[in-house]
């Protein structure tokens, strides 16, 4: 583990409890031990039906668990209703990554989790999304701040995680834990994509199942 040192984390003022969204273990590993390491109540919530094919989402959910597990970290494990979304992606099938399909797919992720907090007594809810370098930052936020908009009280914690070696945090705790490795976003159009990509340059195409943070070929 690097030297770098995390900051103490606080929740914004007048909330005391986090219902952290997740998409995968590599990119809430450092969220997660940056939030437990600042003594903040919180639970993880995984709601990702975009996610394709079924094995792939397993694997993520699975390695997700594990390492809440070795926490003592609450998991909820929400529904996989792929049919709702491929119904709200109608006509967004060719958008580019960071598009109008992703909106809608961190939607429709974060209206579920604030739709939980607000039934459980939560009122922040976050995500681990915004970690990943490939995202847009200010794309998750606004999602974000729309979806905790409908609940009196509740609040989008829009932190960082990126800042102050939550980055490099993230592919250190990866390599630690061995997490699955994913080489796209998720869904069944990145992995479309970025197959043809790899096709255009000589790649070999993306198998499911067979990379982990930590192999000898990962750089």
């Amino acid at each position: 583990m690097s030297e770098l040192i995390r900051e103490k984390l606080s929740l914004p003022t007048g909330h005391d409890k986090l219902l952290l969204h997740s998409c995968c273990a590599p990119c809430s590993g450092e969220v997660m031990e940056a939030i437990q390491a600042s003594g903040i109540e919180y639970t993880i919530f995984f709601y990702n039906p975009n996610i394709h094919p079924h094995k792939e989402y397993l694997l993520r959910k699975e390695e997700n668990m594990r390492f809440a597990e070795q926490h003592n970290i609450p998991f909820i494990d929400a529904d996989y209703d792929t049919d709702n979304w491929f119904e709200r992606a109608r006509g967004m099938e060719n958008a580019p990554e960071r598009g109008v399909r992703c909106t809608m797919c961190f939607d429709m992720r974060f209206e579920r989790t604030a739709l939980y907090a607000f039934e459980h007594g939560f009122s922040a809810i976050s995500s681990s999304l915004g970690i990943s370098r490939w995202k847009d930052m200010k794309q998750i936020n606004g999602c974000g701040d729309r979806a905790a908009a409908p609940y009196p009280g509740m609040v989008y914690w829009d932190y960082n995680w990126r800042k102050k070696g939550g980055s490099a945090r993230m592919i250190e705790i990866s390599k630690r834990e061995r997490f699955y490795q994913q080489e796209y976003c998720g869904c069944v159009y990145s992995l479309r994509d970025t197959n043809l990509h790899r096709k255009a340059n000589g790649r070999a195409l993306i198998k499911l199942g067979v990379k982990y943070y930590g192999d000898e070929d990962d750089e």
